[in-house]
């Protein structure tokens, strides 16, 4: 397998302009490719903004499928992987928050985020499927925000195959410094149980719906340890090269790679609550 180049991008996403947060987008992707980035990965919601209300009222310009059609435009010109995030517009009463994973060849997929916080359960629906895309010799997963906190995400991806975790936020409040004593406390569990990487990142900035985001990246190594990482208050690219070779020498070290050893047979009462 060969070593991957990661770009993760601290972008602020202002609710409702689309068209200038795709703007925003191609800017850092064009950067990104002049850099040899294999994936570039945007905070949740990148491009529409993040809103708790009315959130199929962004699209005020232009429309969730153009969108998606202009990312994978950017990720062919480009030959790179985009990871952007956008309010997913649906057949039933609530959208979905997702992220779309671009490739040089077209859409790998649409991540559509499983585990909404209590606040964004009233007008968001649930993903229902968790899943890993490939790109080359390489398999990774999305988790948004949130859903970084529930372990079995990333213990099923990882049993999927995947080499990287791309885990964007859109985590407002608290210092760049207190978002990443946060962060700490639990991405850096998900990277060592599960021997693999994990890169991060949130949204930046005050936007006009009165919410501050702190801007917040990094990267972990499948130890578990911190390669490199970002924190402050405006926008920016963090890039990381992230060697597949390691990912191999920690998984053949019969102390270092846990998931082999897992005994699922008495993991039953993880499982349907009872009400």
């Amino acid at each position: 397998m060969k070593d991957f180049r990661v770009a993760a991008v601290c972008m602020n996403s202002e609710p409702g302009e689309v068209v200038k947060n795709l703007a925003r987008t191609e800017k850092y992707v064009l950067e990104a490719s002049g850099k040899d980035v294999d994936i570039i990965c945007f905070p949740e919601l990148s491009t529409t903004g993040y809103v708790l209300k009315n959130p199929g009222q962004v699209y005020t310009d232009m429309g969730p499928d153009q969108v998606i059609e202009q990312l994978a435009g950017m990720a062919r010109e480009q030959n790179l992987i985009i990871i952007a995030g956008l309010i997913e517009l649906s057949d039933g009463t609530k959208p979905y928050i997702s992220q779309v994973v671009a490739g040089p060849e077209g859409i790998l997929g649409i991540y559509r985020k499983t585990h909404l916080s209590p606040h964004e359960k009233d007008c968001y629906e649930a993903g229902q499927k968790i899943e890993t895309f490939t790109y080359g010799d390489v398999i990774f997963g999305v988790q948004l925000c949130y859903e970084s906190h529930f372990p079995e995400i990333s213990t099923i991806m990882a049993l999927k195959g995947a080499d990287i975790l791309l885990i964007p936020h859109a985590s407002p409040r608290g210092t760049p410094e207190e978002k990443t004593e946060s962060w700490l406390r639990h991405l850096t569990g998900r990277a060592f149980d599960n021997a693999l990487y994990v890169v991060a990142c949130n949204q930046v900035g005050r936007t006009r719906g009165g919410r501050s985001f702190p801007g917040v990246a990094m990267a972990l190594n499948p130890n578990g340890r911190m390669i490199t990482s970002y924190g402050g208050n405006q926008e920016n690219m963090m890039l990381v090269n992230l060697s597949m070779d390691e990912i191999q020498e920690t998984r053949n070290h019969r102390m270092k790679y846990f998931l082999p050893n897992r005994r699922p047979e008495l993991y039953k009462e993880i499982g349907p609550q009872n009400t």
